[in-house]
C-alpha cells in the first residue's frame, strides 16, 4: 500500500543550482491517525535558540486580543491607502455579494502577511567545506513593535533572516523565541510603525466544519497569494517538529496552499484569524486538497508565553487523539507507559507486534482496545472540556509533576483519576 506524506510548505533553494525544493516531509499511515509517532522526522535542535529572552521591550506581551468579538465586521478600510478607499468602494459595489467578502477581506489583511528569507550554512563530510542553502515561507505581523509570527520549521537552524513587508521593505530578523511541539517561532524587525499592520484574532474554538475559509501566504515565493476553501474537519493530530510530539487540535482545510505558504494566516469570513498554515499531506509535496492549519487560540496562548518567559515548559498528559462526542472526548490514543495510561484511564494504544514467517522477523503497529471499553473524559480538574482544544488547553497550564484530574465517565459511573504529568 502506498503511504502519503506530511509536508511542511517552506520553500528551499541550493545556492549552487538555484532551484525551488520542495519543504521537508515525512510519512504517515493514510489508514488511520495521522499522529503515529514513530513516523515522525528527526528534527536538529537550534543551539540555544529554545531558550532566547526576549528582548527587554518585550518583556509585556504584546499581541491582539483574544477573543475578538463576533459583531466585527470586515470592511475595506484601515489598511487601503485613503486615496484609493473611493475607487475600492466603487469597485465592490459592482461585485456581487459573494465576491465582496474575499476582495474586502484581502483589501483589509494582506498587508499583515510577509514574507520571511533564510539562508542556513551546513558543512559538507569532507574537506571542510560548507554549504548554503535559501529558504522562503510566510510571516504574520503581531504588533506594531515588529513581532512577527512564523513557523519553526521555517528558521530551524538558519544563520540569517530577512522580513519583506507589502511595500517591498526588507529587514533584517532577530529570532526571540521558538516552540517546536507547536512548530511556533516568533521574529522580531525594526521597521516603521507605519509600515506594520497587526492582523486580528478569532476564535478557533467554536470553529464548524463546512464554513468558509482564506488563506494568504506566499506559496512558490509568490507574495500575499490568497486562496479560499472550507474547514474540511477539525481536531486533528500531525506529527509535530520536536521528535516523538505531536501537534494537536489542528484545523484542516481544502484551501490550496502549497510550498511557501509555512506560517502565512488562516482567515474566517470576516477577516479574522483563525489558525496558521503549517502543513500539507501530500505525495509529491504540493497541494492536494488536504492541508493544516494551527489554531489560534493555540498559538495565542504559546505567544504569551513565548513574549514573557521566552521559552515553553509544558506537562504532557499521555493522550494523543481523542474523539468528540456530546457526552465528553474519547481517548482514541493514548501513549503506552505515559502519564493518562499510569494513572489508569482506559484508551486505545498502540503497540509494535513482532511475527516471524521463514525466519524472517516483521514488526508491525496494532491497535489494542482497552478492556471493559473506552473511558469519556469530560473535564479536568472539575472544569468541563467539550473539545479537544479544551482538554489540551486544560492540561497544558500545568507544568511536569504536577496532578491534576481527569474528570472521567466509565461505564456510567464517574469517577476521578489523579494524572502526575510528565
Amino acid at each position: 500500500m502506498r503511504k502519503q506524506r506530511l509536508s511542511r510548505f517552506g520553500v528551499v533553494a541550493l545556492s549552487f543550482c538555484g532551484v525551488l525544493l520542495g519543504c521537508a516531509a515525512f510519512w504517515f499511515s493514510g489508514s488511520s491517525s495521522l499522529a503515529q509517532s514513530g513516523n515522525a522526522p528527526y528534527y536538529a535542535q537550534n543551539g540555544n535558540s529554545f531558550n532566547a529572552a526576549p528582548p527587554a521591550a518585550l518583556s509585556e506581551p504584546d499581541i491582539p486580543a483574544l477573543p475578538i468579538s463576533t459583531q466585527q465586521n470586515v470592511q475595506p478600510g484601515g489598511v487601503v491607502p485613503p486615496a484609493a478607499l473611493d475607487d475600492l468602494n466603487s469597485r465592490l459595489a459592482a461585485l456581487t455579494p459573494e465576491e465582496r467578502t474575499p476582495v474586502a477581506l484581502y483589501a483589509k489583511r494582506n498587508k499583515s502577511i510577509v514574507n520571511v528569507s533564510t539562508v542556513a550554512v551546513r558543512s559538507l563530510p569532507f574537506f571542510g567545506q560548507t554549504e548554503k542553502s535559501e529558504g522562503t515561507g510566510s510571516g504574520i505581523v503581531l504588533n506594531k513593535s515588529g513581532v512577527i509570527l512564523t513557523n519553526f520549521h521555517v528558521v530551524e537552524n538558519v544563520s540569517e533572516m530577512e522580513v519583506t513587508l507589502f511595500n517591498g521593505e526588507t529587514y533584517s530578523a532577530e529570532l526571540i523565541g521558538v516552540d517546536p511541539n507547536t512548530d511556533v517561532a516568533l521574529v522580531k524587525i525594526n521597521a516603521p510603525e507605519e509600515s506594520l499592520f497587526p492582523v486580528e484574532f478569532g476564535d478557533s474554538s467554536n470553529l464548524l466544519v463546512g464554513q468558509t475559509v482564506y488563506a494568504i501566504g506566499n506559496p512558490f515565493g509568490l507574495e500575499r497569494t490568497m486562496t479560499k476553501g472550507i474547514i474540511s474537519n477539525l481536531n486533528r493530530t500531525i506529527g509535530s517538529p520536536q521528535q516523538f510530539r505531536q501537534i494537536k487540535g489542528v484545523i484542516q482545510i481544502d484551501a490550496a496552499i502549497n510550498p511557501g505558504n509555512s506560517g502565512g494566516a488562516l482567515f474566517d469570513s470576516r477577516g479574522l484569524m483563525i489558525g496558521m498554515n503549517t502543513a500539507i499531506a501530500s505525495r509529491i509535496g504540493e497541494n492536494t486538497g488536504v492541508g493544516f492549519a494551527v489554531p489560534v487560540n493555540t498559538i495565542h496562548r504559546i505567544v504569551s508565553i513565548l513574549l514573557k518567559d521566552g521559552k515553553v515548559v509544558r506537562g504532557d498528559v499521555g493522550v494523543v487523539q481523542v474523539t468528540e462526542t456530546e457526552v465528553g472526548l474519547i481517548p482514541r490514543l493514548i501513549d503506552e507507559g505515559g502519564a493518562a495510561d499510569q494513572a489508569g484511564l482506559r484508551g486505545g494504544k498502540i503497540r509494535v507486534v513482532e511475527s516471524r514467517y521463514n525466519g524472517a522477523v516483521y514488526r508491525s503497529p496494532t491497535m489494542l482496545k482497552p478492556e471493559g471499553g473506552f473511558d469519556i473524559i469530560t473535564g479536568v480538574d472539575g472544569e468541563t472540556v467539550k473539545t479537544g482544544e479544551d482538554f489540551i488547553t486544560a492540561v497544558e497550564e500545568h507544568g511536569p509533576g504536577e496532578t491534576i484530574t481527569l474528570n472521567v465517565l466509565r461505564q456510567g459511573a464517574q469517577i476521578n483519576l489523579p494524572v502526575v504529568l510528565k
